[in-house]
């Protein structure tokens, strides 16, 4: 399965190159590309002022630049958080989508927006400050009648960016929930 790993607005952290790995081991082509173009940050303040200051647009452009050479194939789109917003915009598009692994975050959609059965399977922190309750049930309701197989595993108590070793929010046990969730999610598309 090839899958397009999008990293959250902290930037390509090394977090997301051992998601890639973990994914690997499992058997799948992993591909992780750098939307901010080898700047990480220490904060998520740092990374939104950097997100904000390049601009959703080129940002997008660069994710489907990233994607293009993927995408015949049918890849499934992942992403941490503000990667996950990409990767939804990505899946949302992309006709050939596969499915849409979300870890921590979501978009947005159009009420014009339209998958036959996409498979989506999305994990995030209860509560998420990032991903409020009344925002998630929305975001659910309008991926459904999208046509989207949507699946949400919810961790109490655990931070934000949970997956993330290298972060205050990181919680090992709800990491390794997730982790083996989202493989026997991919293992089954």
């Amino acid at each position: 399965m090839d899958i397009m790993l999008f990293h959250s607005t902290y930037g390509l952290r090394p977090a997301v190159h051992e998601a890639a790995g973990r994914l690997r081991a499992a058997g799948h082509e992993v591909q992780v590309p750098d939307l901010f173009e080898g700047r990480t940050f220490e904060t998520v303040e740092e990374g939104v002022a950097h997100r904000d200051e390049v601009g959703r647009d080129e940002l997008l452009r660069r994710a489907v630049a990233a994607a293009a050479p993927y995408s015949d194939r049918g890849v499934v789109y992942a992403g941490f958080s503000f990667g996950g917003s990409v990767a939804q915009h990505l899946a949302l598009a992309d006709e050939k989508a596969r499915g849409l692994l979300l870890l921590h975050g979501t978009a947005d959609l159009g009420e014009d927006a339209s998958v036959d059965g996409l498979p989506v399977q999305l994990h995030v922190a209860d509560p998420d400050p990032f991903e409020p309750h009344d925002w998630l049930t929305a975001w659910y309701l309008r991926m459904q009648r999208a046509g989207a197989d949507v699946e949400v595993h919810r961790y109490p108590g655990a931070g934000h960016l949970f997956t993330d070793p290298g972060l205050e929010d990181y919680d090992a046990e709800a990491a390794e929930q997730a982790w083996k969730a989202a493989v026997g999610f991919l293992d089954s598309l």
